[in-house]
């Protein structure tokens, strides 16, 4: 018998000039695989298998928009043509198969010229195949690593240019909705706290101060994707500190972001400071933030944390929590998570001929 409480999460889902077949997204999961910056056959693989899945969008990890704002050696970057080359056939294959391809543009910021995870993670010395950092102000993520260069203003233009330069490239490889990256400590949300962002020019000071870059390169992005496309951002809706970044300021935010022509907010949290006092073993730890800016801003909304189960998933679409649900690592264990999730619903999601011998809906139900 079908679970007619999951069909909720088949719905399609308007943002921009694109229409989502679902509301189940794949989050951008850095891969840390890349060659200067290029996408290799890895990427291709495991993107390729997610797009089987029956997802509605698939988010391509955070890419750096110039060789220093990349968070490792080994992450994706469009700076380049041969970067938005290596992408195409990626994105060809992700619409292939019914998916709306999507990728989130990023500059590390001060958390940039790390090593790989399974190295370490820590910054990398400049003589190690690191390289210098730059941030709102010189102040270093952890108190051993050398500090940031306090950004120049002619730097806010260079990084303003970079984001308009891959957004282009972006489209040009094939993309329809394109996210830039606001959260985790990097550089737009280092800016948006003031933990991070002591400036005292236009840049800095309240929080219309701190929101003037990330707006500005919302501002730059609405003017060159068109409205065929969609635009949207994630936010950390919460420092976890003490005089961090609230979920109250980031409805101040996103309702900046909607009349800038942002069509969605993705709302994570964290990532500024190593101390911050996160709940993380809670399911649905960060709901309250895509409750919060859906209803005080009046954006779409997309929720993101531990949302492991459909029950679940459909629960927070149906409640008028969010818009959607991005899923993360579950992801990672299962690609065929929105089959299922469509089988125990009763719902058809087209499965790739190739495998129609062993993938019907009773042997989704047993998976």
């Amino acid at each position: 018998m079908a679970d007619d409480a999951l069909k909720v999460l088949f719905t399609p889902l308007q943002l921009g000039g694109v229409t989502l077949r679902n509301r189940i997204g794949m989050s951008p999961m850095c891969q840390y695989s890349a060659i200067e910056g290029v996408a290799q056959e890895w990427h291709h693989a495991h993107l390729g298998a997610r797009a089987q899945g029956g997802l509605g969008l698939i988010m391509v990890e955070a890419t750096g928009v110039m060789p220093a704002g990349r968070i490792t050696p080994g992450c994706l970057g469009l700076w380049n043509d041969q970067q938005r080359d290596a992408l195409k056939p990626l994105t060809a294959f992700i619409k292939s198969q019914g998916v709306v391809p999507g990728i989130q543009l990023a500059h590390a910021g001060r958390k940039a010229a790390c090593a790989l995870p399974w190295q370490g993670g820590r910054q990398l010395s400049v003589a190690d195949g690191g390289w210098e950092t730059m941030a709102p102000s010189a102040l270093p993520f952890r108190a051993d690593e050398r500090p940031p260069s306090a950004m120049t203003t002619a730097d806010i233009a260079a990084v303003r240019a970079a984001f308009v330069a891959a957004a282009a490239r972006a489209l040009a490889a094939g993309f329809e909705l394109i996210e830039i990256h606001a959260a985790h400590g990097y550089l737009l949300h280092s800016f948006l706290s003031p933990l991070s962002n002591q400036r005292d020019d236009a840049y800095g000071g309240d929080l219309a101060g701190r929101s003037r870059l990330l707006l500005e390169v919302m501002a730059d992005l609405r003017a060159l994707v068109p409205a065929s496309h969609a635009l949207a951002v994630r936010l950390s809706c919460s420092d976890w500190v003490e005089g961090g970044l609230s979920v109250e300021d980031c409805v101040i935010i996103a309702q900046h972001l909607k009349t800038a022509g942002v069509d969605l907010v993705d709302c994570s949290s964290g990532g500024l400071v190593v101390d911050a006092k996160i709940p993380g073993t809670q399911p649905g730890y960060q709901l309250p933030f895509a409750r919060a800016l859906r209803q005080g801003a009046g954006i779409a909304t997309a929720a993101v944390g531990m949302i492991t189960t459909p029950p679940q998933a459909a629960e927070i679409v149906q409640d008028g929590n969010a818009d959607m649900v991005f899923l993360a690592r579950v992801l990672l264990r299962d690609p065929y998570w929105a089959l299922k999730a469509a089988a125990a619903a009763g719902i058809e999601i087209p499965v790739p001929p190739q495998y129609l011998r062993g993938i019907d809906r009773d042997s989704l139900l047993t998976l």
